[in-house]
């Protein structure tokens, strides 16, 4: 098989991280989009940036994008893809879709008429009136946005924020994926301390740490194409060793993660454990006003409480102001915090040094960014 078209998918804000780390791996001829990095690659791409992609949501394999402004168009393009070449006679192929601005806007429509196109398809090549869909899974996507129409099929399953360790979550978790964001823009790198002080079921040290050794965050997991005939089991097996072999073993970290919450430490524990980190982080039980470290220099990278409720507003503001004393002890720290309050940097007294807006979900948010002065003669790990 030749080259495929693939989308790494990912939230509004990530595009430019996601295209970096596709970089990273060796594909070079990107088009970046909103929400969205296409990009042409071998079916070796497959596995590879399903284990190794750290802030996209999903892996879509293209299949075709095409103007349809009419349930016929919409029919006719999609019987004319391949679809033959990649679903085989027993496989599943649930369709999903979505409509944005464009004249076919019924969804279930859309949804109704890819699945028969398919079908149709596929009866010319097996000579069946029937699929029974007992096989492998190809989950197909219809996204209708301004009468262009994407098709895709999801190599992924779940979605690619699930690494693996999380089996419990506390009360408003980040995802993996924006957690892995954070770091990369504060360009961190693991001989320098990090700090979480709001670390709240361990989510950016989990993967500060999965960063700093090189570990490929889908290492702990399947992915729904490794079930697929069209990508042979030696390809994912030699992709997972490729990866094992790029841990950096013995690298020192320093990194740690307090938070006010004796359960959520409980459950940070637990999911470091789960990832098999868990002698590489330090979790404690901790109010952030009282926050300090042995180390000169290091990073401050957390997701605090933002005080969406109108009866958490006034908290959340005085737990902002009660930690300028914190960013002075710690000043020649660098500080990157993710928050949708908009008034940070009054309340912290301080100006941010770099913005960038950033969706926790669909909670619009910045990410203020302040600078620490250039370490002096940086000597040992962490700079203590």
């Amino acid at each position: 098989m030749g080259q495929v078209e693939l989308i790494a998918t990912t939230a509004f804000g990530l595009e430019a991280i996601v295209a970096h780390e596709l970089k990273q791996l060796g594909y070079q001829e990107l088009q970046v989009e909103n929400a969205r990095v296409t990009f042409l690659a071998d079916i070796t791409a497959i596995p590879r940036c399903n284990l190794w992609l750290r802030s996209a949501d999903r892996l879509l394999l293209k299949m075709g994008e095409f103007e349809a402004r009419s349930f016929e168009e919409l029919f006719e393009k999609t019987k004319a893809l391949n679809w033959n070449d990649w679903i085989p006679a027993q496989a599943k192929f649930p369709v999903e879709g979505k409509s944005i601005k464009s004249k076919l806007f019924s969804v279930r429509d859309c949804q109704a008429i890819v699945k028969k196109a398919i079908v149709e398809k596929m009866k010319e090549k097996h000579k069946s009136k029937w699929f029974e869909e007992t096989g492998p899974r190809y989950r197909v996507e219809v996204a209708l946005l301004s009468d262009k129409a994407t098709i895709t099929i999801d190599t992924s399953g779940a979605g690619l924020h699930k690494r693996g360790y999380r089996k419990l979550s506390g009360e408003a978790p980040l995802k993996e994926t924006l957690a892995a964001a954070l770091i990369t823009i504060s360009r961190w790198k693991p001989d320098r301390a990090l700090l979480d002080p709001f670390c709240g079921s361990g989510t950016i040290p989990i993967e500060a740490a999965l960063i700093g050794r090189n570990i490929a965050p889908g290492l702990g997991r399947d992915f729904v194409a490794e079930s697929w005939p069209q990508i042979p089991g030696h390809l994912w097996q030699k992709s997972r060793e490729e990866a094992r072999d790029l841990i950096r073993h013995d690298q020192p970290l320093g990194i740690r993660g307090t938070d006010i919450d004796a359960k959520a430490i409980k459950l940070a524990h637990y999911h470091a454990q789960e990832a098999g980190l868990q002698k590489l982080i330090s979790f404690q039980q901790q109010d952030a006003r009282k926050l300090n470290s042995r180390y000169k220099y290091g990073y401050l990278i957390s997701n605090p409480p933002y005080g969406e409720r109108l009866a958490e507003k006034e908290e959340v503001e005085n737990l902002y102001r009660s930690m300028i004393p914190v960013f002075q002890n710690l000043n020649t720290w660098s500080f990157y915090i993710l928050t949708s309050h908009p008034a940070l940097e009054k309340l912290i007294k301080r100006k941010s040094d770099k913005k960038r807006k950033l969706y926790n979900g669909r909670i619009q948010c910045t990410y203020y960014q302040f600078f620490g002065p250039r370490p002096d003669n940086l000597q040992g790990p962490f700079a203590i």
